[in-house]
């Protein structure tokens, strides 16, 4: 008499079975990363974003006391914290990004190609400080390869109206004092 074994009978998953899970995988995978890789960089934006808004209230309280703008970070108070990513202008002074995080520098953009004007007619196009205070115009900028490729993420924050050429790179044509404005989207070139 022959004795069944107890789950003998069970079927398991054949080679061909489990080489289609993983190929479905591997599919699901090459769609994904790429999003990831995207979404993982916009929230990078984020520290340029706040680090501005940071300068733009030290910039703003300076000129509560004093009635004019100043382009040095140390005597307006500003310090981004450690391990930054983006370097930040503001004309007098530069702060770098931390070179032991992110060891590869990142070359300033040419130029900035966002105008600042106010009511009084004052411009800007580069960081510092414009005009005669205390209608004077206060623009400052950061920039960083945030994606390891050729381009560079450039973002400026002013003290007043800051316009530009909407183009695939810069998708915003304008912001309002102290909103950080993209000039060049590093995650959209």
């Amino acid at each position: 008499m022959r004795q069944q074994v107890v789950g003998w009978n069970r079927r398991g998953f054949t080679l061909i079975e489990l080489m289609i899970v993983v190929a479905i995988i591997g599919i699901l995978a090459a769609i994904a990363v790429p999003s990831f890789m995207k979404f993982q960089a916009k929230a990078k934006q984020s520290e340029a974003k706040t680090n501005l808004k940071a300068l733009f209230t030290a910039e703003k309280a300076y000129f509560g006391e004093r009635d004019a703008f100043n382009k040095e970070f140390s005597i307006v108070g500003f310090q981004p914290e450690g391990g930054n990513r983006y370097n930040y202008i503001a004309g007098g002074t530069v702060i770098l990004q931390d070179s032991v995080r992110f060891p590869i520098p990142t070359t300033p953009p040419s130029g900035m190609t966002v105008t600042e004007t106010n009511a009084s007619g004052a411009t800007a196009t580069g960081p510092g400080v414009f005009g005669t205070c205390p209608t004077c115009l206060f623009l400052a900028g950061a920039y960083g390869n945030i994606d390891n490729d050729a381009t560079t993420d450039v973002w400026a924050v002013g003290s007043d109206l800051l316009t530009q050429t909407v183009t695939t790179c810069t998708p915003q044509p304008s912001a309002a004092g102290g909103v950080p404005l993209v000039i060049n989207d590093d995650v959209a070139c």
